[in-house]
């Protein structure tokens, strides 16, 4: 008597079913002529790279789809691949059109499994792994930027109220209740669980406790100004318009306006139909320089974030008497 196993075992053996479990597995195929650079390609391949399906290709070919910045390491690569021993595998970005890809090439080496000067591999799209894993190389970037930033922070805040304390007992206070107030702007912008996604806050209300920890308590009281129309700030919005402030407030203790007894620091805000206009002046410091270079990471932090996520613009002014930063952004973007 057959068992089902049995009777089975053919279908699970069946040449087309293995082929549907490669391409449910998103792996697609590929044969390449060593000799004459001809390559045959199953249709999900030529999906992949974007090309009209059944037409004669070659790995010129496929170069033009392949990003400017890999398309020579791909082919010096595809050229070393009969001198790898064992297997091997080559990620490179691809353009379809606009869209960018990620393709992970992968075969075997040392001339391993060549028949009649043609070899096989096959290619897969990584674009989720490559992107995830960008994700989290930005996200450590800008943990460790952050981590640096507070501790500037705290030895800045340490400096203003030695500044304006007579006693070691008054010192402690203030830079306690300073340290306290840097706490609850974090509070502020940290995600709380079960938060609506439409949770806002007004804007002169944010820039006051952003800015609360670096003003002086004692002497200098009231340095640093705000002044904003009474608007407000999406979640995602405020987010980024705490990178930035804290951002700057750092230069600013390390060399700008917070840094001397005498400076001071004014943010306003205009608001018309097509943006508003958040400024950032400092006046009273030490004579300002423009940087040289491209800046630092925490420079191309803020304006990947205002640009990227609030689609803003910010622009930066190096007058002498104190620095001037502009920053404009779509009012539905800042209320999202």
């Amino acid at each position: 008597m057959t068992t089902t196993a049995e009777t089975l075992k053919p279908l699970l053996w069946e040449p087309n079913n293995l082929v549907r479990a490669i391409e449910a597995a998103g792996v697609t195929l590929w044969s390449w002529n060593v000799d004459t650079d001809a390559l045959a390609m199953n249709d999900p391949a030529y999906d992949l790279w974007g090309i009209p399906r059944g037409i004669d290709v070659s790995f010129e070919d496929l170069s033009a789809h392949i990003h400017p910045a890999d398309r020579d390491r791909v082919r010096a690569a595809f050229n070393a691949t009969r001198a790898i021993i064992g297997p091997y595998e080559i990620d490179f970005r691809i353009m379809i059109g606009e869209e960018l890809k990620w393709i992970s090439a992968r075969g075997q080496g040392d001339d391993a499994g060549m028949v009649s000067r043609v070899m096989f591999g096959i290619f897969i799209d990584v674009t989720g792994r490559k992107q995830a894993e960008e994700g989290r190389e930005l996200l450590a970037g800008e943990m460790s930027h952050r981590v640096k930033n507070l501790l500037a922070i705290a030895s800045g805040l340490t400096a203003i109220t030695s500044r304006s304390t007579k006693t070691t007992t008054d010192m402690a206070r203030e830079l306690t209740l300073r340290l306290t107030a840097l706490g609850r702007a974090h509070d502020l912008v940290r995600p709380v669980p079960g938060q609506s996604e439409k949770a806002s806050s007004l804007l002169g209300d944010l820039l006051t406790v952003l800015l609360a920890p670096y003003d002086d308590l004692g002497a200098f009281s009231g340095r640093i100004r705000v002044s904003v129309p009474r608007m407000s700030v999406g979640y995602a919005a405020t987010t980024v318009l705490a990178l930035v402030v804290h951002e700057l407030a750092t230069n600013s203790l390390k060399y700008g306006a917070l840094s001397v007894d005498t400076g001071t620091l004014d943010v306003s805000c205009s608001a018309h139909d097509e943006a508003v206009t958040i400024v950032w002046t400092e006046a009273g410091g030490p004579k300002v320089e423009p940087p040289l270079g491209k800046g630092g990471y925490g420079s191309r932090l803020v304006e990947r974030s205002v640009t990227g996520q609030l689609r803003g613009s910010i622009h930066y002014d190096w007058p002498e008497s104190g620095l001037v930063v502009k920053m404009k952004v779509a009012p539905e973007r800042l209320a999202q």
